[in-house]
């Protein structure tokens, strides 16, 4: 197990400049959707492709976050039971969870998905709304998506089974880190900073 680590550390790396990447879309769906709201309201003009870049984003920041999601373990848990137990029940449970519902279902949702990504690709298929956007890149985003969930995956069942093996700390226990919104306010006045040619 010891020699797993570094490959979870690695992994936990990647994930994390993929989610410092993808939060900045955030940023770009509000936006998108203040200038549409905007020159509809003010020009009386609107199209279909304005609306759709924004759900083509929304499901990147999904999709491509998930894994980035798993690992500051923010995503959605039912603690009603395991809150109550041990550390180590926990693990247990994620471990159990892990092998026999995560990678099972990305595997199979990501290859269901695959040949309707290149059915969608070698057809050139279009949205049906009027002004909408080709559609593959947001077929991608599935197979992509839930890949990179597995690979976090990986990373978190190395990390569940070395914390039961007594090699590392509870890697349940959320650290005190400051929220995504606060990162990205403070990666935003870092560039400022470095646009004005500031210290960062």
């Amino acid at each position: 197990m010891n020699a797993l680590l570094p490959l979870s550390r690695a992994i936990d790396a990647l994930t994390e400049r993929i989610g410092r990447i993808v939060y900045w879309l955030i940023l770009a769906v509000v936006i998108i959707s203040a200038l549409n709201a905007t020159v509809r309201k003010i020009f009386n003009y609107s199209s279909n492709a304005y609306l759709e870049i924004q759900w083509y984003l929304f499901s990147c920041i999904f999709l491509i976050g998930a894994g980035y999601t798993f690992l500051r373990n923010e995503h959605v848990r039912i603690d009603i039971i395991s809150g109550r137990l041990s550390a180590r029940a926990q693990n247990w449970i994620d471990v159990i969870g892990i092998l026999f519902f995560l990678f099972p279902m990305c595997i199979i949702i990501g290859w269901l998905s695959w040949p309707l990504f290149m059915d969608s690709y070698v057809r050139h298929e279009v949205s049906t709304n009027a002004g909408g956007l080709i559609i593959w890149p947001a077929r991608l985003l599935v197979p992509i998506g839930f890949t990179l969930l597995v690979v976090q995956g990986i990373s978190e069942l190395i990390k569940r089974v070395a914390f039961l093996q007594g090699l590392i700390a509870n890697p349940l226990e959320k650290q005190q880190t400051k929220s995504a919104e606060e990162e990205l306010a403070e990666e935003i006045a870092r560039q400022r900073n470095l646009d004005a040619g500031g210290a960062p």
